[in-house]
């Protein structure tokens, strides 16, 4: 079976070679905000989880298939944070501290895939790629407490946190041993 690749591949901007796609969001950021769209790429990346986070290797077809990877690569990253929390406000919070946390970006020393992103030209692209980045991770961050607190007893969904030990492409963005 193969993985699962992103389908919004009509998109006229795209940063280092990130595609900037619309997402439906609250948070301010470079990426496009449509309302109107029915199924973003951070739909995609959540649908598409808990099937492409068993695979070693990913082909890559477009620019959005990197933004599928990052996004699952963090939502890995969300899933191992929503595991220590008891409730929804709890892991909202968790969410909220995750996504304004340091992180790097392609081309930087800590990115664990950077032989796949390519890296900014200048500073003003690595400001607006961190910008997109930290807007998805808000907004993804908002989504996956969503999906994990679903439940009526809410409590965390354990069909969401098993796969919280789960390496896509045997990478991690945290550090070794985080």
């Amino acid at each position: 079976m193969p993985a699962y690749h992103s389908t919004l591949t009509d998109y006229t901007q795209s940063v280092g070679n990130l595609a900037l796609l619309p997402i439906r969001t609250t948070f301010r950021g470079p990426a496009p905000t449509s309302p109107k769209i029915e199924l973003d790429i951070i739909d995609e990346a959540l649908n598409y989880f808990k099937a492409n986070v068993f695979f070693r290797f990913y082909e890559i077809k477009s620019d959005a298939d990197r933004v599928l990877i990052y996004l699952t690569l963090y939502i890995s990253e969300c899933l191992k944070r929503l595991q220590k929390c008891s409730n929804k406000n709890q892991g909202q919070q968790e969410m909220y501290m995750l996504a304004i946390s340091k992180f790097d970006i392609p081309g930087e020393y800590g990115f664990p895939l950077n032989s796949v992103y390519a890296k900014p030209t200048s500073t003003q692209e690595a400001d607006l790629m961190r910008q997109y980045l930290q807007q998805m991770r808000h907004e993804t961050g908002i989504r996956v407490c969503e999906k994990v607190f679903a439940t009526d007893d809410a409590k965390p969904s354990k069909w969401w946190l098993c796969f919280a030990k789960r390496k896509f492409m045997d990478k991690s963005l945290s550090g070794p041993g985080q």
